[in-house]
């Protein structure tokens, strides 16, 4: 049963770490040359919102898991 919270715990932390490279940086919200007209049309910030989200949730998935694990052994 450890085990698996173990694998579990390692699964959200590689989560974690993906859905915050994923979010663009503060520098590319102030009108990048390139990205311009995805920002205008709302996909950058519906996409931004959402790993947003995505880290918030994985993060307390992760703290939540950490816990167990110390309980548990």
């Amino acid at each position: 049963m450890i085990t698996a919270f173990k694998v579990l715990h390692a699964l959200v932390a590689v989560g974690v770490i993906v859905s915050i490279i994923m979010q663009s940086g503060r520098a590319a919200g102030l009108g990048a040359i390139a990205g311009g007209a995805e920002t205008l049309f709302g996909r950058k910030k519906n996409m931004d919102a959402f790993f947003g989200k995505l880290t918030i949730g994985l993060g307390i998935a992760f703290m939540v898991l950490s816990l167990v694990i110390a309980v548990i052994q």
